[in-house]
């Protein structure tokens, strides 16, 4: 049986467990500067499900497709030292500022160039929690999509069996492929890294990353070439220049409020009903809840 060309959609997002009054410019950008940054967390488990595929069907390649600065490549690895076999960025100043709408945008232009059977990306990042670019990307590229899927059951050139979780129970489904997966956070978590592929492909670079490597390093490249992440820029793909960055991005953010936590807003409270009861009540009161 033939195998599948998977693409998996990450991101490399800010780690929003350490939010500070920084981490926002005056844009209504994310100051991504200001925070350690990782592999999107949903991103992980659709990177899992396609690693499944690859396992189960000989012949399949798991690719990943993200969108950012150079350091963005460091996901890419991170994929390859976990099972995938390769990666692509988009890294353009062009890009810079896209809301969900000029992201899925520039997504899709990429997709054109690789023609995938089957993408899957995580439900949504952490750092937008919107859930938009995934199912985005499959109407601009006119592609079926399954959206919560917790479990990809079987997968071959003409179908795809999927276990959606829903929020009141799960539901089975049968897609055509090609076909657009977004997969959630409830689904199997990504496997670790493997020992001898971290040693494999730690060396690997983007391009912008290898622009200050030493002549040592292309020798390397040119002895594997598999060290080479590709990276594209809004030349590489096919695109209309207004539909990307913040002239593509009709989401603006009007006001920006940070909100901290005093130790003098904390209150402990102890299990008597007596106190259960007056923080009740001070709950309704101030419209908390009710």
């Amino acid at each position: 049986m033939k195998g599948l060309k998977i693409v998996v959609l990450a991101k490399q997002v800010p780690d929003t467990r350490n939010v500070g009054k920084d981490a926002m410019k005056a844009d209504g950008t994310v100051n991504r500067a200001a925070l350690p940054a990782i592999f999107n967390p949903e991103d992980l488990n659709a990177l899992e499900q396609a690693l499944r595929i690859k396992d189960s069907l000989e012949g399949t390649t798991v690719h990943i497709l993200t969108m950012g600065p150079g350091r963005a490549a460091e996901i890419i690895r991170e994929a390859m030292y976990r099972g995938a076999d390769g990666g692509y960025l988009l890294s353009d100043r062009a890009f810079a500022g896209s809301d969900t709408l000029a992201t899925s945008y520039a997504l899709a232009c990429a997709l054109r160039n690789l023609k995938p059977d089957l993408i899957i990306c995580g439900r949504q990042a952490i750092d937008g929690d919107t859930a938009q670019v995934g199912p985005q990307v499959a109407e601009k590229m006119a592609l079926p999509q399954v959206t919560y899927a917790e479990e990809i059951l079987s997968c071959d050139a003409q179908k795809i069996t999927i276990r959606r979780r829903l929020e009141r129970g799960v539901e089975l489904v049968e897609c055509p492929v090609p076909c657009v997966v977004t997969v959630n956070g409830s689904a199997a978590p990504c496997r670790p890294r493997n020992a001898r592929r971290v040693l494999k492909y730690k060396y690997a670079k983007a391009t912008s990353e290898a622009q200050n490597a030493g002549e040592d390093y292309f020798t390397l490249i040119n002895q594997r070439p598999y060290l080479k992440i590709t990276e594209w820029s809004v030349n590489d793909i096919e695109s209309d220049p207004k539909d990307l960055g913040l002239s593509g991005s009709p989401t603006k953010v009007k006001n920006i409020e940070n909100v901290v936590f005093q130790a003098k807003e904390a209150k402990v409270l102890t299990a008597s009903d007596t106190d259960i009861e007056e923080m009740m009540k001070e709950l309704i009161t101030n419209h908390t809840i009710g």
